[in-house]
């Protein structure tokens, strides 16, 4: 590139020939004295070597030649000075390019350098050819840095060293060689160029704000070096980086056009420092709302506390984190922080531990275990001064004074210090956690959390973990939880996928292997949609663990169309810190339909789908089990449904609103039903016929109702006699209520279709 055409720039100072008086004996500068009549200067028309030139003697210390023309000069243009000198007689000086550097206000610029190194003349008749490039940035190849103050220049040389001798001076030659420094200058600005060192210590802030406001659209390229900014800065600009930069750790660096791991990952030398600065800035102005990891692998050597990197403590805008792969890098920043305790819990304050000794060692986040606790629940904040802790929900076994154990999980990207983050999504990201970390915490409490299209590979303990309500309206979907515990009996696994506190979560198309439980979930109104769980191992009569567990005894949600493979459906009252009923809701809320069940290699025990009151006088109310498929692909199971009664019992005379219906059962060897259609047949006449349906209802039921009898041909007596007469039905009979009589006004024999149901519908 050329200024002088592409700007129309006039360089070149005039010919020796157009007159001495055009030349300054001084600085250039107008009213300063020039050569016309001076006795030690003269214009020689014809030189054998340079055709019209300037005959000089050296009468001063530094003899002076400037033009008094003012060459322009601009950041980013690189000009070449260049002059043909010969001795002809007396002492040998020495020549060099000077120049004296004017700003706008037509003020000398003494912080640029106004003089080019100095060549010695060795002989008579000699061309020497002198020159010197000057330009606004320190660049390999420039000889006189003038920073980017300069506005103009006036352009010649200086001899130095003895006097006396006489000196001819070809016409001095100004050119543009910018093109041999930026060969594109069209397309980009340089940092260097406004005055940026890249030393890795001055401050080049103004630097970069000066190349990005003259960028207009252009790429401002950081070229290589080790540049400082001691403050926040934005680029408006694309950028380039060539050279790093190097930043305080809670200063923020935007790149506004191309906000990318590649671009911070170039910016600060490697993906994790890329990774870190790029996930700051995201929380602030980048004209983006997604970071893009640039398809990048990014290996993580500690936990990120996204809250602390940051600086913030609550954030309510969509932020998005995608297309990438985090790595945990083994060492000791994962090992578990693991503390024990002996804390007071009262059910009148339900969330609350209080007396906790070794408090100011218990971390917030750590999950509680111990005699009455449910499953993850987690220390969501504590209070030193009082020695209390806030749990996540409620314990379920009563007051006591107990030994607790916290357990602290190290997770790739931590938001707990997040006291309220809402609409931040994570997709297309695999947290390779290869059993050294866990994946994501939650925030503290926010809504509208989501993951999507994600992979969490071998997470240690826990894939996303909510310690109080920042999963509220979560939403995990098109996800690959990959469980590292395949070589474990399924009851010896402990990892668990993720666990919602709050309400309306989202679980949709994910697939989840080899964890002990897929989720967990307190809270209600979930949607559980088309997940295939599975958790098999290779024992011949293998037990099984949980693949989702709702700790909320009315769930309020749907469980439709999953594939649940070699692990059940758990409800519980867990989180109940008064478990037995007195009032409210019980058992229930819940619609299971259209999945499939399966299993195999288990016990003939195993079941797949349990209630597990942790309190007596619970019942169900509003359970829905339909047009599911249950099959076992090796051997049998006795049924597909269960109370664990290893701590109480339901109340099977009020369960109400129960269906369980339209299912299909493959090695399983008793089907459950209800409503369920029971064909009598009684042989010999009697006045009572007993009906069976116990075996069929679930849950342990009593036969609470029928819902219709029907006779299939005549009614005979002991005789063969036809009997024109009608039953009456009377329910819970017998052994553990499971009968339903019909009582004839005599006795008679025949067949009857009768609809028993273990619920009362209404």
């Amino acid at each position: 590139m050329n200024k002088a055409i592409t700007q129309g720039l006039v360089l070149m100072p005039p010919p020796f020939s157009a007159g001495l008086g055009l030349w300054s004996r001084e600085d250039g500068r107008p009213g300063q004295g020039s050569y016309a009549g001076q006795p030690n200067a003269g214009f020689v028309p014809a030189d054998q070597d340079f055709a019209g030139c300037l005959e000089l003697q050296k009468t001063a210390a530094t003899q002076k030649l400037r033009s008094f023309q003012q060459i322009p000069f601009q950041p980013g243009l690189y000009l070449r000075v260049t002059a043909r000198v010969k001795a002809i007689s007396g002492p040998l000086p020495s020549v060099r390019i000077a120049a004296w550097a004017g700003n706008s206000a037509g003020n000398n610029v003494g912080t640029a350098d106004q003089v080019g190194p100095d060549v010695a003349l060795t002989g008579y008749g000699q061309v020497v050819t002198v020159s010197a490039i000057i330009a606004s940035g320190n660049r390999t190849g420039v000889d006189m840095v003038w920073g980017t103050a300069p506005f103009y220049g006036h352009m010649g040389l200086d001899l130095t060293g003895p006097t006396g001798g006489v000196v001819r001076i070809d016409d001095i030659v100004i050119e543009d060689v910018t093109a041999i420094f930026h060969s594109e200058m069209f397309d980009w600005v340089d940092v260097r160029d406004f005055g940026a060192l890249g030393d890795g210590v001055t401050n080049d802030w103004a630097a970069f704000e000066a190349a990005d406001a003259a960028a207009a659209g252009k790429t401002v390229v950081v070229s290589p070096g080790s540049y400082r900014l001691a403050t926040h800065f934005t680029f408006d600009n694309p950028v380039k980086f060539e050279g790093t930069l190097v930043m305080p750790e809670d200063q923020r660096l935007a790149c506004t056009r191309n906000f990318n791991l590649d671009t911070y990952a170039a910016a600060f030398g490697g993906e994790l420092a890329g990774f870190r600065k790029a996930l700051q800035a995201l929380f602030y102005f980048t004209d983006h709302v997604a970071l893009d990891l640039s398809g990048r692998r990014v290996e993580l050597t500690q936990p990120i506390d996204v809250a602390a990197l940051s600086g913030l403590t609550s954030f309510g805008q969509r932020r998005v984190l995608t297309h990438g792969l985090l790595q945990a890098s083994p060492g000791s920043a994962w090992n578990t922080q693991t503390v024990t305790a002996v804390a007071t819990y009262n059910p009148a304050n339900p969330k609350t531990l209080s007396a906790v000794s070794n408090i100011a060692a218990i971390p917030v986040g750590a999950r509680i275990s111990g005699t009455g606790v449910g499953r993850e629940i987690y220390v969501a904040s504590k209070n030193v001064a009082a020695s209390t802790i806030e749990l996540t929900d409620p314990m379920w076994g009563g007051a006591a004074t107990r030994t607790f154990t916290f357990q602290r999980y190290r997770y790739m990207l931590d938001f707990s210090g997040f006291a309220e983050l809402s609409r931040f999504e994570l997709s297309d990201i695999e947290f390779n956690c290869g059993q050294t970390a866990s994946g994501v915490m939650l925030p503290v409490t926010g809504k509208l959390f989501r993951i999507t299209d994600c992979v969490f590979s071998f997470p240690k303990d826990r894939g996303v973990t909510s310690i109080k309500e920042g999963c509220q309206g979560i939403v995990i979907e098109s996800c690959l939880f990959n469980g590292w515990e395949f070589s474990l009996t399924a009851q010896n696994r402990t990892t668990v996928g993720f666990n919602v506190n709050a309400n309306d979560a989202k679980i949709r198309n994910n697939r989840a292997a080899y964890f002990a439980h897929f989720g967990v979930l307190a809270g209600g109104s979930h949607i559980i949609l088309g997940n295939h769980l599975f958790s098999e191992d290779e024992e011949p009569l293998g037990l099984r663990r949980a693949g989702l567990v709702f700790c909320t005894r009315n769930v309020r949600g749907f469980v439709v169309g999953n594939y649940i493979d070699n692990c059940f459906i758990e409800v519980s009252n867990e989180r109940d810190q008064v478990p037995s009923f007195s009032s409210g809701f019980t058992f229930g809320g819940l619609v299971i339909t259209g999945n499939l069940f399966l299993c195999s290699n288990t016990s003939p025990s195993f079941r797949f789908l349990v209630l597990a009151p942790k309190g007596s006088g619970h019942s169900i109310a509003g359970l829905s089990v339909t047009g599911n498929v249950f099959r076992n692909g090796t051997g049998a199971i006795d049924r597909v449904e269960m109370v664990d009664t290893t701590h109480a019992t339901l109340n099977t005379g009020n369960y109400r609103n129960l269906v369980f219906a339209n299912n299909t059962f493959n090695g399983i060897t008793q089907a459950t039903v209800s409503p369920i259609l029971v064909e009598h047949t009684q042989n010999t006449a009697d006045e009572t016929w007993v009906v069976d349906a116990g075996d069929y209802l679930p849950f342990g039921a009593r036969a609470r109702n029928v819902e219709s009898h029907v006779l299939e041909g005549p009614v005979r007596n002991a005789g063969g006699t036809v009997q024109w007469v009608q039953p009456y039905v009377e329910v819970e009979q017998g052994a553990g209520d499971r009968f339903v009589h019909l009582r004839w006004p005599s006795a008679v024999r025949g067949k009857a279709m009768v609809t028993v149901r273990c619920d009362n519908p209404l």
